[in-house]
């Protein structure tokens, strides 16, 4: 094998190499991304129950002694 011819070969290994790796952080950059959205899904939806606890508790509306109790007791 000449020189050219392995230096070739190295070539074309570094290449499929930076595609490889060009192709795993684009997937990476895409999961990370689809799981900002999921938090911050999450954040609003927590930050709403939060919003409607606060207002159950401030309209008094429904305290721990004034519910029945279930069935089974």
């Amino acid at each position: 094998m000449s020189d050219t011819d392995e230096l070739m070969r190295r070539l074309e290994k570094l290449e499929e190499l930076a595609a490889f790796q060009e192709r795993a952080i684009e997937d990476l950059g895409n999961t990370v991304t689809g799981q900002w959205k999921q938090i911050e899904a999450v954040r609003r939806e927590l930050a709403n129950l939060g919003a409607q606890l606060r207002d159950i508790e401030a309209n008094g509306v429904v305290t721990p002694q004034s519910e029945p109790p279930p069935p089974h007791y």
